[in-house]
């Protein structure tokens, strides 16, 4: 049976909004339960890769409780996390509010309410955008890098993070296999409803990972595209740079 979560079409937005809302209490434990606190690792190598610059504007998309916003941050950036999801982002403010004052507040992130296929800003407008685990959850994966692609600047680099599909297939089924079985155990015990994380396996076979992203990014002109494989392909960042004058 489909994920209830999974709704391709005019609701996917709706259902993945509801599917946040009901995670976003729990969802920095669950991400250290599941991941045995590799995430952690995975974003600090995104923000190694994304070789802040003091003073850069930086846009992190579907930010949710802040983790990429807050690193990039820390290295100096002047960053805004956009979510188009509200209890997220309100986790995000109180962890923003729990933290000491930076020395300057020009470095201090900015949250924002919006969609990430349609980000509220004009094209040019940023040095750096981020997404961690956040394409493969919009209607359109393509449209969202498309508007990545228009709101960097000349230069600018683009990074998405996200659940990727190994090229060794007995790896993969290991892997599809713990996704299908397991994780919806957290859902489970600590959100009541273990549809809230077999939506991950769900999602993910319907999304091209992290070669589709990859081609994507070529077919928008990006440069110097490349891609790192984490733990075997289980997560993938990809890379690229938007072209002067494209």
């Amino acid at each position: 049976m489909a994920n209830k979560f999974h709704e391709p079409g005019d609701q996917r937005a709706s259902r993945v909004n509801d599917l946040f809302a009901a995670i976003a209490p729990r969802y920095d434990l669950i991400n250290d339960l599941q991941s045995f606190g590799m995430h952690r690792y995975w974003k600090r190598r995104l923000v190694q890769l994304a070789r802040v610059r003091p003073g850069e504007r930086a846009l992190d998309l579907c930010c949710g409780t802040g983790d990429i916003a807050f690193a990039l941050a820390r290295q100096g950036a002047r960053v805004v996390g956009l979510d188009f999801n509200a209890p997220m982002l309100a986790v995000a403010q109180t962890r923003f509010k729990g933290r000491p004052p930076p020395a300057s507040p020009s470095i201090n992130p900015q949250f924002l309410r919006g969609d990430a296929t349609n980000i509220p800003f004009p094209e040019n407008s940023f040095d750096l955008v981020t997404v961690a685990y956040g394409l493969r959850n919009l209607a359109s994966f393509e449209e969202g890098l498309r508007e990545m692609w228009r709101v960097a600047k000349a230069g600018g680099r683009l990074l998405a993070l996200d659940f990727a599909k190994p090229d060794n297939a007995r790896w993969r089924s290991l892997y599809f296999g713990y996704l299908k079985r397991f994780v919806p155990l957290f859902g489970k015990a600590f959100c009541g409803d273990s549809g809230t994380h077999a939506y991950i396996w769900e999602s993910l076979q319907h999304y091209p990972a992290q070669h589709g992203v990859a081609a994507k990014m070529r077919e928008l002109n990006c440069a110097n595209v490349r891609g790192v494989n984490l733990l075997g392909g289980v997560m993938s960042i990809n890379y690229g740079e938007k072209t002067a004058g494209s």
